[in-house]
């Protein structure tokens, strides 16, 4: 199963409204951003353990160690979650940002060093989600 297969399976697999909800996500992310690389994160660890929710990925970023080593990863990061919808950036170096920049424009989100966690989009201010997600594709805002 290719990944743009993956990605409409997990997106039919949840619940209203969530799964709306997610699909308009996944639309949006797409129409803004049409070459971005796409992932599909299963949220399983290589001994078939669940570590995380399974994430819908956006963008390219490799991920530095402290041990030297390196690794590709998505930079924006979409998972559905018991109470609704995660949106991770990831590759912040300045882990006030999200909330500096997005956090009082947002509406009904709660803003961590790189997660948006909101229940429903009708909640939140979506325009300023895409600018956050927008931002996060395009590496803006890290500090660099």
């Amino acid at each position: 199963m290719n990944v743009q297969e993956q990605i409409r399976k997990y997106i039919a697999s949840q619940p209203e409204p969530k799964r709306s909800d997610l699909g308009e996500l996944h639309r949006r992310i797409l129409q803004a951003s049409p070459q971005c690389k796409l992932w599909f994160f299963d949220g399983k660890d290589s001994a078939d353990r669940t570590v995380s929710n399974p994430t819908i990925g956006y963008g390219l970023h490799t991920m530095q160690y402290a041990g030297g080593k390196s690794r590709e990863f998505f930079r924006v990061g979409v998972s559905g979650n018991k109470t609704g919808i995660s949106v991770y950036i990831m590759g912040l170096k300045d882990r006030q940002h999200l909330a500096k920049t997005y956090g009082k424009k947002l509406g009904k989100a709660k803003v961590t060093g790189y997660c948006i966690r909101f229940k429903a989009l009708e909640d939140i201010d979506v325009d300023t989600l895409e600018a956050a997600i927008g931002d996060g594709i395009a590496n803006r805002g890290d500090g660099d």
